[in-house]
């Protein structure tokens, strides 16, 4: 099942039928022991054709968490970004214990075709194309969307301890287009496909395999929850393996694709 937040209220396409929810609420969804029977118990049919236009995130009173340096290109680009520092990512990359960081509340959230946006302060911005899961209020992982961790790696790189101030700002987290609730894990050759057009133009393509991950998404949501709880469950994006050259950083007004199948695209333009 999707699930799209639209402007209009939830619509859910099921077996390729849509459906509105009753009584609908992502908080009561995540809290929920088992969300998809949950949700399954409140659909009733409607008459539309599709979802279209910009997207709320999917998304009430959740926190959302990320990880990081849960790729090999990931540990190369963060000790580039910051020499002085840099053992810092590889020790963190071989360690048991996983980089988790709090990433935004809800209101720092935008949703499918909204704007993200890049920090003023910093001369090196790059988008950071995620798988991100849902996680219910008993740390138990029911579903998947797609996110964008924006980063100021200018930030980051000056020094590690200014991780907060790279990742925590206004527009600085897009999730959706949807919420996939599903059963099964995504296979590990799911494909992460990063887009950015500038007036028009691709300036940057990218891609990476979720088998190219060090670590196991229930092995960072098990990290997560060992003394968090999130009484209305929470989303953790799982890192990147894509990550532009360090000649890139990204302009206002530059579009950012990601697709992820068969989540769908979430994109969102930049300022």
């Amino acid at each position: 099942m999707k699930v799209y937040h639209t402007p209009s209220g939830i619509a859910v396409l099921a077996e390729q039928r849509w459906f509105r929810a009753h009584d609908f609420g992502f908080d009561e969804l995540f809290r929920a022991s088992d969300p998809a029977a949950w949700l399954r118990s409140r659909l009733e049919e409607a008459g539309e054709a599709g979802v279209s236009g910009n997207l709320h995130p999917p998304l009430a009173a959740q926190e959302v968490w990320a990880a990081g340096v849960t790729y090999y290109r990931s540990r190369e680009a963060r000790m580039a970004e910051s020499a002085r520092e840099a053992d810092v990512y590889d020790r963190v990359y071989q360690a048991e214990r996983p980089e988790l960081f709090f990433k935004a509340t809800p209101h720092r959230v935008v949703g499918h075709g909204a704007d993200v946006r890049i920090r003023a302060d910093s001369a090196w911005n790059v988008p950071e194309a995620e798988l991100t899961l849902a996680v219910n209020r008993e740390g138990r992982i029911f579903g998947y969307t797609i996110g964008n961790d924006m980063s100021s790696r200018s930030i980051e790189g000056a020094n590690p301890l200014y991780l907060p101030q790279a990742k925590i700002y206004d527009g600085a987290c897009a999730l959706g287009p949807c919420l996939l609730l599903a059963d099964e894990p995504l296979a590990s050759s799911t494909e992460i496909a990063l887009r950015v057009a500038r007036l028009g133009t691709d300036v940057f393509r990218g891609s990476a395999r979720l088998s190219q991950m060090s670590r196991k998404p229930e092995e960072l949501v098990a990290f997560l929850c060992r003394e968090c709880t999130f009484p209305n469950g929470c989303y953790l994006l799982t890192g990147t393996g894509i990550v532009p050259e360090g000649d890139f950083t990204l302009a206002a007004g530059d579009e950012i694709e990601i697709t992820i199948e068969p989540i769908g695209t979430l994109t969102n333009r930049v300022r």
